[in-house]
Formats: C-alpha cells, sequence, structure tokens
C-alpha cells in the first residue's frame, strides 16, 4: 500500500495502514525492532514463557525474540500490517499471528509476560483502561506487563524530531533521518498528533492507572528503545482479585481495534 494523503487519513489506525516516513530507511526500522526485541527479551521469564506482544507492528526481530520463549503472539489491529506478519512469519516456529484483533483465542490467565511498546500514545486513557483490562485478565498471577515508549508529558514533535537525529547519527543513517522528517512534515501524522491525539504520560500517572487497574507498577530505570527521554514499566497483578473483562467486541482504539469477536491463528 503507498503512502497516503494529507486529506485522507482520519484516525491513527489508517495512518498505520500504509507505507509511512516514520522509519527512515530500512536499516532504521531494523535497529527500531532489534532494540525493542533485546529489551523484551530481558523480561521474559523463561524459555517457555507464553507472550503477547500487543500492537507488534512489523516485528522484524520476531524470530530472535521467538527463540527465547515457548510461544509468542503477536496482534496488530492494521490488516496492512498482519498481512505483512503473515509473509514473515508463516512458517516460523512458536510464533502466532492474531487476526482480527482476536485474543479470545488466549485464554484467561495463560500469559507470562505482555508488551506493548510505543503503542499507548496512540491511544485515549479509556481506550487503554480497557486495554489494562483485557491484558490482565489474560495474563497469569505471576505474569507481569511491559509498556515501552511512553512519552512524558513535557514531550514534543520537535523533541521527537531532534530524538530521532541523534539516533541517525549514532547509527549511521542521519541524511536518511533528515529527509524522513520532512516527509512527514508533509504527511497526515502532525495533523493527527494534533487533531486525534497523542498520549502522554508521567512516571506518577501511568503507575497511579496501572493501580486503579489491579497492577502494581515499578519505572525502569531506562526505556526499550533509542529514545531515552521515554518511559517503560513493568507492572505486576497484585494480590485483589481480577476485574473483570466484559464484551470488547465493538471497542476501538483510535481505530487501534480493541475488536475481539472472533479469532484466527496463523503460524
Amino acid at each position: 500500500m503507498t503512502a497516503h494523503s494529507q486529506a485522507a487519513v482520519a484516525s491513527w489506525l489508517e495512518f498505520w495502514s500504509a507505507d509511512t516516513a516514520i522509519y527512515a530507511n530500512a536499516r532504521h526500522k531494523e535497529l527500531h525492532y532489534a532494540a525493542l526485541a533485546r529489551g523484551i527479551a530481558e523480561h521474559a521469564p523463561s524459555k517457555i514463557a507464553r507472550v503477547l506482544d500487543h500492537g507488534c507492528g512489523e516485528a522484524l526481530s520476531a524470530a530472535t525474540l521467538a527463540r527465547g520463549c515457548g510461544a509468542l503472539f503477536l496482534f496488530d489491529a492494521s490488516p496492512y500490517v498482519r498481512s505483512k506478519l503473515v509473509a514473515l512469519f508463516s512458517d516460523t516456529d512458536r510464533i502466532f499471528v492474531l487476526h482480527d484483533g482476536a485474543l479470545c483465542g488466549i485464554e484467561d490467565a495463560s500469559l507470562d509476560l505482555v508488551v506493548a511498546a510505543s503503542l499507548i500514545q496512540y491511544l485515549s486513557q479509556a481506550e487503554l483502561r480497557a486495554l489494562l483490562d483485557l491484558w490482565r485478565a489474560k495474563l497469569k498471577a505471576d505474569g507481569a506487563l511491559l509498556i515501552a515508549d511512553i512519552p512524558a508529558p513535557q514531550s514534543t514533535a520537535v523533541a521527537d524530531a531532534l530524538s530521532l537525529l541523534v539516533f541517525g547519527l549514532r547509527s549511521r543513517f542521519f541524511v536518511a533521518a533528515l529527509l524522513s522528517l520532512a516527509r512527514l512534515y508533509f504527511s497526515p501524522y502532525r495533523r493527527l498528533r494534533r487533531d486525534v491525539g497523542f498520549s502522554r504520560y508521567s512516571a506518577a500517572e501511568i503507575s497511579a492507572l496501572l493501580g486503579r487497574h489491579g497492577f502494581e507498577a515499578r519505572i525502569l530505570p531506562k526505556n526499550i528503545g533509542h529514545d531515552s527521554r521515554r518511559l517503560a514499566v513493568v507492572a505486576k497483578p497484585s494480590g485483589a482479585s481480577k476485574r473483570q473483562v466484559q464484551d470488547f467486541g465493538d471497542c476501538a482504539a483510535d481505530g487501534l481495534a480493541l475488536a475481539v469477536p472472533s479469532c484466527k491463528e496463523t503460524r
């Protein structure tokens, strides 16, 4: 699918359902996913762990991550992204791509780790609250939720751009980063960030929100990913009984669908 026009895109789901200028080039994309996989692997509790990467994107390093766990479930709300995941991992052992937002095929209290990396900034707080309840239901009592790449309240588009340029300079794609920022300026990204929303949380805010949904949160000393200004948190289910997850069938997160009306796994 080709890049989208400025006027046509009305949601974050539509934005991520086409080629975007978020990644400067293939090297940038590969480094991004490799860093995420390394960070996630540090939190996989064992080589038999069942892990869900929710909002996984193209997950280019998922095969490496899967070698360190028992089963890796990948879910992205974009059908465009899911088609790439199926093409890339259909023959990869221990990787399962979840279709149609279908988490129903995963039993409650069966996951050791749920990961949401660079996801919650695209969700409203109401949508995040719904997901927290869903994730808690799927986690084992001793499981963990890892939320990473959380923008801080003081985060701005300019600061994000500078962070990309520093990453590009350090990782030998600086010129490509400059060009991608120019493309991004004329893409729907700025308008969506302004009009649809781009959620930010302080350490205290995300910890309090997790606490209200039955988690005990611990802010990590460093983010998972290249942007050290962003937050990462590990949350464990608290001793309180789990909140009941009701029907998520029609839920949508700024287009990043939470819907779970049906399920299908592709290996």
